[in-house]
């Protein structure tokens, strides 16, 4: 029987909430387990305004949890939920930001191309993903027609957003 791992009292808002039990589903779909420190760093993630570094997650765990936990842990939930497609590594920002797109839409990444494509501002720090199939298929066309194969994709596109411009 599958267990649900409560992040009560953490001050997750309801809708990241939700958020985290798709990211169960998808976990028990996939027969890997979703942990409390994983769910945690994911609910984190989630509801964070702007993509968060590892120590900015190390900084919130140890406020949330009352006691610190050691670096390897959230870098080894953090490169679970990666791999799960969960979470996106924006490697301009050294920062991680959730996979709304597939979460909200229930969408499993898992197992074809996943485009990640990604505005961020270099005023404010804001960032945007973006789902334009457009994007991946031209990407696509132009690999293809070299021989190359796309395993997996991040475009990371810098300027200023709406609201710095």
């Amino acid at each position: 029987m599958a267990r649900t791992i409560q992040t009560a009292g953490t001050g997750l808002p309801d809708g990241v909430e939700a958020l985290l039990d798709q990211a169960a589903a998808v976990c028990l779909a996939r027969a890997v387990r979703l942990t409390e420190i994983r769910r945690l760093v994911l609910g984190l993630v989630l509801a964070a305004d702007r993509p968060l570094g590892a120590y900015d997650l190390l900084e919130q765990i140890r406020a949330t949890r009352g006691r610190p936990v050691a670096p390897p842990t959230v870098y080894r939930a953090l490169d679970f939920l990666m791999e799960q497609g969960l979470i996106h590594k924006i490697e301009r920002l050294s920062a991680f930001a959730g996979c709304r797109h597939m979460l909200e839409s229930g969408h499993a990444c898992h197992g074809h191309v996943h485009a990640a494509q990604f505005l961020i501002c270099s005023r404010c720090g804001c960032v945007t993903e973006l789902d334009d199939p457009h994007i991946l298929k031209a990407l696509l066309e132009v690999t293809r027609a070299r021989g190359f194969s796309v395993r997996q994709t991040t475009i990371e596109a810098e300027g200023l957003c709406a609201t710095c411009a």
